[in-house]
């Protein structure tokens, strides 16, 4: 697991195991940079108003919404929680194929 040493992922793993989880993958240009911010901040306290974290948060451990911060993030993320026997879209496959950390 990513942070399995840091401080935070007792809590981490408590907050996402405390109910149910939607997973979904967003694609299209930006797509990484507009989600977050819809995402807002980390931290709600320094949320703006709007963003997702701002409106539901209720602490920076149960910050309401995750959100991959670069493509190859996305790339472990997403075949975390789906693998190619699954309908993830061919497009979106190759999107992350070659892939430069850039994108997209």
């Amino acid at each position: 697991a990513e942070h399995k040493e840091r401080p935070f992922f007792n809590d981490l793993v408590a907050f996402m195991t405390s109910g149910p989880v939607v997973v979904q993958v967003l694609e299209g240009e930006g797509a990484i940079l507009k989600n977050r911010e819809l995402m807002g901040a980390t931290n709600p306290k320094e949320a703006e108003a709007g963003t997702i974290r701002a409106d539901f948060a209720s602490s920076i451990d149960a910050n309401a919404v995750h959100g991959s911060d670069s493509a190859a993030s996305a790339e472990r993320e997403v075949a975390y929680f789906f693998n190619d026997n699954e309908n993830l879209p061919a497009r979106l496959r190759l999107l992350f194929q070659g892939c430069p950390a850039g994108c997209p």
